[in-house]
Formats: C-alpha cells, structure tokens, sequence
C-alpha cells in the first residue's frame, strides 16, 4: 500500500483492475484506493504477472503493508518486488508461529474486563497495529504482568486462541441518571431502497459523530454586501483579462473570513482532550458539492498571506477538480477553518454542522436585493441594497458567544466595508 499524504496511515481497496495470471506493463493501473474522501490509482512499478492476491476489494490496508505477490519480467528487482519476496521473512518476525488450531471455547456475547490498566508498551502496540486489534480489545486480554500489565506472552496466546473477545461487549452497571436512546419502531415506510456509497456513508459518520462531539450553537448576523456586489461586477471581465482567471465571489469570502481569522485566532483552533490547540496556519476549507451530490471541502491553504488573484486562482483550480473528481489527498487536507456558501442553492441562511476537528463553520446564504433603510447626508432613506445572512456555527465547549458573535460580526464587517475604488 503506497503513501498517498503525510496524515495517510492505511487505504481501503476499491478495486482490481487485474485478475491472478494476468500481466501488465509498467506504469498500467492495476488498482484503485480510497484514502478518506479521495480515490488514487495505483500503477505497476515494472511489467510483470501478477501471481497472488493478498487482499481483495474493501479490504483496509495499512500503507507500507503488500497487498499483492507481483512476478517483474525483467531482471532488476524493484522495490515492491523485494518487499513481496521478503515477505514471508518480516511475517515470521512480527506474528506469532502458528500452531494446530484447537477447539476454543465459544466466547460470551459480553466479559468482564480483569485487565484495569491500560498501559502498553511499545512493543504490545505494535504487535496490535499488526494483528489490526483496537486498544479497547487489548483491554480485554486477561494479563500476567507485574501490576496487571500485559505481557507480549498473553498477547499472542490470545491471538493463537482465536481472539475470543474479539467482538465482546462490556458488562457495564446501568446508571439510573444516564439518558438511553428509545428503542421505537418506527415504520419507515416502503420505497426505492438506495444503497449508501463509500462516501456518503463516511459524511454521515462525519456528521453524526460531530454533532455527537461539539453542542452546537449558530450565531446570526445580515451584511450589506452592495459595494462588493458592484466592484465585483465593474471588474470581473477585466479581472479575467489581466490574470486569465474568473472572479467569483468565493474568493472575496476567503479573503475576509482570513482577515477575520486573523483578527480572533481563537476560532482557528481545535480540542484535544482538555487541551486547546490554536492553529498556527490559517487555512480556509470550502464545503463544495461533487457531481455525486455528496460534499467534499477541499482546502485553500494559507489564505491569509495570499493576495486576491492567488486566492482566486487556487479557487478555480479546486472547484474545477471538485467536478471532475481529481481531487488530491493533499487538496482535501489540513483545513483550519471552514465556510460554506448555502447562497449557492438559493438558500437564505443555514445551520452549517461543523467540519471536525475544527471549532466553527460559517454559513453564507444568497446574496439579495431587498429595500432597506440607510442613513444618509439627508437623514434615513429607502434604498436597495444587496443584502446576506450570515450563519456561524460553533463549539460552545471552547467558543464562548462572545468569540462567536464578534467573529461573525468582523466578517460581515469586511463585507460591507469593502474598498469600492480598490484596484484590480
């Protein structure tokens, strides 16, 4: 399995390309894997035959792990041909010997759990990466140790048992105080059954574990955006002209929210147990919609030192991979702070479910005309101005409604500050 970004740890198999037996040649795809939002081909270092499948579609692979037994045509070795012929010695080294299988217990739906510290070594970790055994089942490994530590010995005797409490569930003393969820059985109703793909699977998860994470609250503000709207119109098609790029408003957005950002660097931050992190680097997600209809946020990186034509230029560029799916693992990595233009579906406002592990996400609705009261030289007046609700939605564990309200209210601020004589 190849690293495809830094943060990649492991991949999930889409699919073969090649069946056993067959041949290639250098550089021909032969697989296809998903590493979080993003689907990476995989090409064939040499020609060759492939000789022995090792994991098949679906499968999750660590990166570095072989996933296949390649036989290259020619006499140089490659490097994956040296890990598939070494394979067998490195195996040896990190699993246990196999002995004959004996007859095991049947294992009880639920255990108790004798092992009460939680303390691994290194060692004890990395057998556990190996075997793909989660620290919640290393805790329920009866252990020899001295203070009830787990020993290398209890670890691959479990294993060579079969892991027994491989899917156990916890006996727990039911708290009268705790809330559990009603079981009701709804009726659901008869229809078209669609299955959910990869991705959408992975955003409801996103999704329902954050709303799990963080007690949202959404804060609202409106913004006079009629000077922007204007110097954007005034200047678009010579914008293209001079830089060969086109002038949406999404990077006038990216360009405030950064200023912003800056401003209250609080709200670029994320929670570490009882630790705040604040981002160093102020990079600005954008919540854009695929040609599947699922979401994706692909990342403009380090918004606050870039100048307008790079902004938009990295914007473009985004949003045109966006649509034809050629996003990069890279591309999607490393957002700080997120915004999502609901305005784009002739929605007037949302409530935006923040893009963990970040703190906030704003929500920019449509932008619209509408007839509003201003002050004037002559006194208040009836004008039409080009007018947009806000909407931030934040961590309240971390942001508190002053951070939140104030931020928001810079950003509209920027907005409706816009330099009408600004300088393309």
């Amino acid at each position: 399995m190849p690293k495809m970004g830094e943060s990649i740890t492991e991949g999930t198999i889409i699919n073969w390309l090649i069946s056993e037996g067959d041949t290639f040649e250098e550089g021909d795809i032969i697989l296809e894997v998903a590493t979080d939002k993003v689907d990476n081909e995989v090409s064939a270092p040499a020609s060759g035959t492939l000789k022995e499948i090792l994991f098949q579609a679906k499968a999750v692979v660590p990166v570095g792990e072989v996933m296949a037994i390649l036989e290259v045509s020619n006499e140089k070795k490659t490097k994956s041909d040296v890990i598939s012929t070494e394979r067998g010695t490195s195996d040896e080294k990190s699993q246990p010997k196999k002995k004959k299988q004996k007859p095991t217990k049947q294992p009880s739906s639920s255990f108790s759990t004798s092992n009460s510290n939680t303390f691994f070594s290194p060692l004890i970790i990395s057998i556990a990466k190996e075997q793909h055994i989660s620290f919640e089942e290393l805790a329920r490994i009866p252990a020899t140790g001295h203070d009830n530590r787990l020993r290398k010995s209890d670890l691959f005797q479990y294993i060579e048992d079969g892991r027994p409490y491989k899917f156990a569930q916890p006996i727990a003393e039911k708290d009268p105080t705790a809330y559990r969820i009603p079981q009701l059985q709804l009726d659901k109703g008869k229809g078209k059954v669609i299955e959910m793909d990869r991705m959408r699977q992975m955003i409801a998860d996103h999704m329902v574990y954050s709303k799990h994470t963080s007690p949202h609250v959404t804060a609202y503000v409106e913004a006079d955006l009629t000077n922007m709207v204007n110097w954007r119109n005034a200047n678009k098609v010579a914008f293209q002209k001079k830089y060969g790029e086109r002038l949406t408003f999404t990077p006038l957005f990216v360009e405030a929210v950064a200023k912003a950002v800056k401003d209250f660097p609080n709200i670029n931050a994320s929670v570490d147990g009882n630790n705040i992190i604040v981002k160093e680097d102020i990079n600005i997600g954008m919540a854009t919609a695929l040609p599947s209809g699922n979401l994706i946020v692909p990342v403009v990186k380090n918004a606050d030192t870039k100048d307008l034509k790079t902004i938009a230029c990295n914007v473009n560029e985004l949003a045109g991979k966006a649509r034809e799916n050629k996003l990069a693992a890279d591309d999607i990595k490393g957002s700080t702070f997120t915004i999502s233009n609901v305005g784009t579906f002739g929605s007037v406002m949302g409530t935006p479910i923040i893009n963990q592990p970040e703190v906030a996400i704003l929500a920019l609705g449509i932008i619209k005309k509408r007839p509003e009261v201003i002050t004037t030289d002559k006194g208040d007046e009836i004008a039409i101005r080009s007018m947009m609700y806000l909407s931030l939605s934040f961590d309240h564990r971390v942001v508190d409604g002053f951070l939140g309200g104030s931020f928001v209210r810079r950003v509209a601020d920027y907005f409706e500050q816009f330099d009408i004589n600004r300088k393309i």
